[in-house]
């Protein structure tokens, strides 16, 4: 089918073609027969013809550049079968141009011959005669050649428009597999924060149940309607900081019945950067990272503050107290946030740590429907 389609609009070039072309060969024909001798005593006298001489004159002038026309066509069309351009560039040119003179000079031959047979009386003898005979020849060729480049240069161009769709198709095409694949990892990811953060809950619920089954009860109606929260925003990408928030204050109940008043979160977001967006949960799993990586006692409180800093980027910081003794990690946390935000966006998380403070500096992203 496409096939048959291509045949079709190939066709429909070739006369398309020869009708754009035969006007604008035949002007070009006297163009360049007036360049090669502009001062043949012919052009003094060629209007004073009788129109009847014009009109044969014109004809067979015509006939010349159908013939050059078509047969740089023909040789155009068959070279392509059998020495396409894209595979032997230089041996088609040869080939090309060899053929084009060998037409030319077997057209100008062939209508001089008819001519003869026509006008038997008339000779061509004289130094004026074969001059222009020769002219004729030339311009058949350079028409011929020109003929030639136009098509070629519009073989190119449609081949280059093809490749160029081709391209964007195939662009598009990486395009929406490299968001079919993004999409998956980015779910891998997010699938990645439920397992720990219940498992860190239960352990807490688990001990609750042995020394006090009344605020078991409270805890687990928290923990509920935090682990709800949790399902309804891990469906999107990226969540606005006035949400995560307020799923933040919620989640911070759950902690104080972990850690108790060890514990010091302080939130100060203006009301400016609420609407600016973060990964779903990121909030969470870094307090989750700081409280299981560092002390946090009455005699040595664990302080977490989350703030807009001066560049405009939400900060998150602890002080650093590290456990002394080490910890195995899944590695949900950190690598879950830095994973998500190369999903996401081209700005990365900023991590610092000295001796005294462990930060980390989180790009605000914008929130698209």
């Amino acid at each position: 089918m496409a096939n048959s389609e291509k045949i079709v609009s190939e066709r429909a070039f070739y006369r398309n073609f020869r009708f754009f072309i035969l006007p604008v060969v035949f002007l070009c024909f006297y163009i360049f027969i007036y360049l090669l001798n502009p001062f043949d005593p012919f052009w003094k006298v060629y209007f004073d013809q009788n129109i009847y001489a014009l009109l044969v004159e014109w004809l067979g002038v015509m006939v010349i550049c159908l013939l050059v026309t078509e047969s740089s066509l023909l040789i155009a069309r068959l070279l392509d079968r059998h020495i396409p351009w894209l595979e032997a560039p230089t041996l088609r040119f040869f080939c090309q141009f060899f053929l084009q003179i060998l037409s030319a000079g077997i057209i100008i031959s062939l209508l001089l011959y008819i001519d003869h047979l026509i006008h038997p009386e008339y000779t061509y003898h004289t130094d004026n005669d074969k001059a222009q005979g020769w002219q004729v020849f030339l311009v058949s060729i350079i028409i011929s050649t020109l003929i030639s480049a136009i098509y070629t240069g519009d073989f190119f161009l449609r081949k280059w428009k093809i490749s160029m769709l081709e391209t964007s198709a195939l662009e598009l095409k990486t395009y929406e597999l490299n968001q079919v694949a993004m999409q998956a990892e980015l779910q891998s990811l997010k699938a990645q924060l439920d397992p720990h953060f219940m498992f860190n809950n239960f352990s807490t619920l688990s001990s609750l149940i042995i020394e006090n089954p009344d605020l078991a009860r409270l805890f687990l109606d928290n923990l509920s309607k935090v682990y709800r929260y949790m399902i309804i925003n891990l469906s999107k990408d990226v969540i606005s900081l006035k949400e995560e928030i307020k799923f933040i204050h919620s989640y911070i109940y759950l902690i104080k019945i972990r850690v108790s008043d060890n514990l010091q979160i302080n939130i100060d977001i203006p009301e400016d950067y609420e609407q600016k967006g973060v990964p779903p949960i990121t909030l969470q799993l870094l307090i989750e990272n700081a409280i299981k990586h560092n002390i946090a006692s009455r005699s040595r409180p664990l302080y977490i503050d989350i703030h807009i800093n001066e560049a405009g980027y939400l900060e998150v910081s602890n002080n650093l107290q590290l456990v002394n003794f080490h910890i195995p990690s899944t590695r949900v946390g950190l690598k879950n946030i830095i994973s998500r935000y190369k999903l996401l966006s081209d700005a990365s998380p900023q991590i610092t740590e000295n001796e005294t403070t462990f930060t980390v500096q989180l790009p605000l992203l914008q929130i698209t429907e």
